[in-house]
């Protein structure tokens, strides 16, 4: 009896489990992009922020944000020149 008992133990992992760290899955498009315009806007949840911080990838805000200051640029500039084409400069 003593035999099962030693061969049940050993079957037994001794070691502590481990915890579950949840799986970066990262945001989807829409999110990014909402995240981004909130973020250049300076308003937004504390819900969206939580969510930011525990599924995105600081490689995606990184990417997205300098598309959006890119695209940003263009339109300013693309505005003036429009304006200052119609002032008659």
């Amino acid at each position: 009896m003593s035999d099962n008992n030693n061969n049940d133990d050993r079957t037994h992992d001794s070691r502590p489990a481990q915890p579950q760290l949840p799986s970066r899955r990262g945001l989807g498009f829409r999110q990014m992009i909402g995240t981004i315009l909130f973020g250049a806007l300076g308003v937004q949840s504390n819900k969206a922020r939580e969510r930011d911080f525990g599924e995105g990838k600081a490689s995606d805000f990184i990417f997205f944000g300098v598309g959006f200051m890119l695209v940003f640029t263009l339109v300013i500039i693309g505005v003036v020149k429009l304006v200052l084409h119609f002032a008659g400069r």
